[in-house]
């Protein structure tokens, strides 16, 4: 029987797990009327982090003096290595995002709008349709609640959060560019 490290790894390659959590996260941060966009790959990438990382979305809501009531880590994703990250100059980051946007905006379920210099990502009609079927399983309910969670507390500009993240987490900063971020 294979080792829980090994099953863990090879989620990592699933873009599927990929897909769905960003479908999700762009979801609940197109609000109530599902106009909302996110600005930019930094701040996706910074979003992504604390839902990817639920321990590290725990202290930085301990940082700001809230608790992770709803979803909090389970005690496999405190030492798990499902997703990796690597420190980038601007924070933490996936080498696949751009494909990851590409292939949810050709599959119909986001779509990438761009004015001036930023790029904005934002959900279709089939986005939300598919994104609410997704909430059904129960599964998925914590990347829901914590997509929310980070939405309701951590919904600033990508410069702001990415200041944000280097502050309270300092030891992704002394981190070398390209390392893993476990």
């Amino acid at each position: 029987m294979k080792d829980l490290f090994t099953i863990l790894s090879s989620l990592e390659k699933d873009e599927h797990i990929h897909l769905g959590r960003l479908l999700i996260l762009t979801y609940v941060f197109s609000g109530d009327k599902y106009i909302g966009e996110i600005e930019g790959l930094t701040k996706l990438a910074k979003l992504d982090f604390l839902l990817r990382y639920p321990t590290y979305l725990e202290r930085a809501l301990l940082h700001n003096k809230k608790k992770m009531l709803k979803a909090p880590p389970k005690e496999y994703e405190k030492t798990s290595v499902e997703s990796k990250m690597v420190r980038f100059r601007y924070g933490p980051w996936d080498f696949r995002y751009r494909r990851f946007i590409n292939t949810l905006v050709g599959m119909g379920l986001l779509y990438l709008r761009k004015a001036g210099r930023s790029y904005y990502l934002g959900i279709t009609e089939l986005g939300i349709k598919t994104t609410e079927n997704l909430g059904l399983s129960e599964d998925l309910k914590d990347i829901f609640e914590r997509s929310k969670l980070i939405k309701s507390n951590f919904d600033y500009s990508g410069t702001n959060l990415m200041k944000f993240i280097y502050k309270t987490f300092p030891e992704i900063g002394s981190l070398q560019y390209g390392k893993e971020i476990l």
